[in-house]
């Protein structure tokens, strides 16, 4: 008879799943016109505070829907994208 011990089992280590590009990148652009986005939206909300109603909603529809969309989808060429 053999006494021989089973072979011991060693831990599993969880497998790392390949890195995918998804092709976002973010830049001195994006900062950019996001900071623009905010501002506007901060200069609508103190001009409707103030009783405006031609300035805050240009102010606050340019911002909500032109400058943060914008610094979201804005892409420069020739970047390398990751992080």
């Amino acid at each position: 008879m053999s006494t021989a011990k089973p072979a011991a089992k060693r831990p599993r280590t969880p497998r790392r799943l390949p890195e995918t590009e998804i092709g976002f990148s973010w830049g001195s652009a994006n900062t950019v016109l996001l900071g623009l986005g905010v501002a506007a939206l901060i200069a609508g909300y103190i001009a409707l505070g103030h009783g405006s109603i031609t300035l805050a909603p240009i102010l606050l529809v340019s911002g909500y829907c032109g400058l943060i969309p914008a610094s979201l989808l804005w892409q420069t060429k020739g970047v390398e994208t990751g992080e």
